[in-house]
């Protein structure tokens, strides 16, 4: 049973910039994506306040958002890191193989990484972040680091859209495309 407590809320400041721009998406009916709510149960309230101070996650959540983009379902989920190495053990075994069934049911799944260190966010694409899990399972490091990822990968923003990852799903939808040809 893990705990939550209020004062210890990780990846808030990316996730309302991702929200954000899921509301920017929605409104120019570009995507529909959706915020997963962690279903969770309520152990300390503030009286006065009426706010949930301590509570428990009720069961393991898959990722934190899913939705459609022109009809193509998509699943992310969205992590932070404030140090060069980011650690797998962000990543929990349910939500990798989540995201890996997503995949064989034709859907796009990845992460949205903000190394907060340099201040850039990148997109990893599911089959990236697959290797660096297998790499761990097969004994070898439990962490990947800011120099290994692809920097062409990284999410850029433009006015209103603050985490423009569309960009990034379009170049990973292009790059499976080619690599289909080519097989």
């Amino acid at each position: 049973m893990s705990t939550w407590n209020s004062r210890g809320l990780r990846g808030s400041t990316l996730e309302d910039m991702i929200n954000h721009t899921n509301d920017v998406y929605r409104e120019r009916k570009l995507a529909l994506i959706q915020k997963v709510p962690t279903p969770i149960t309520p152990i300390t309230i503030d009286k006065e306040t009426r706010h949930i101070t301590l509570a428990y996650f009720d069961q393991k959540s898959t990722v934190d958002y899913i939705g459609a983009v022109q009809g193509l379902p998509v699943c992310f989920d969205a992590k932070e890191c404030a140090v060069s190495t980011f650690p797998l053990q962000n990543v929990h075994e349910h939500q990798v193989r989540f995201m890996q069934e997503f995949e064989e049911q034709g859907g796009v799944a990845f992460i949205i990484l903000h190394w907060t260190a340099v201040d850039e966010i990148y997109y990893i694409p599911f089959d990236e972040l697959f290797g660096f899990w297998q790499r761990m399972q097969q004994g070898g490091r439990k962490s990947f680091t800011y120099e290994e990822i692809d920097r062409s990968w990284r999410i850029g923003h433009q006015r209103d859209v603050l985490v423009h990852y569309l960009e990034m799903l379009q170049k990973d939808l292009d790059r499976r495309v080619h690599t289909e040809e080519n097989a």
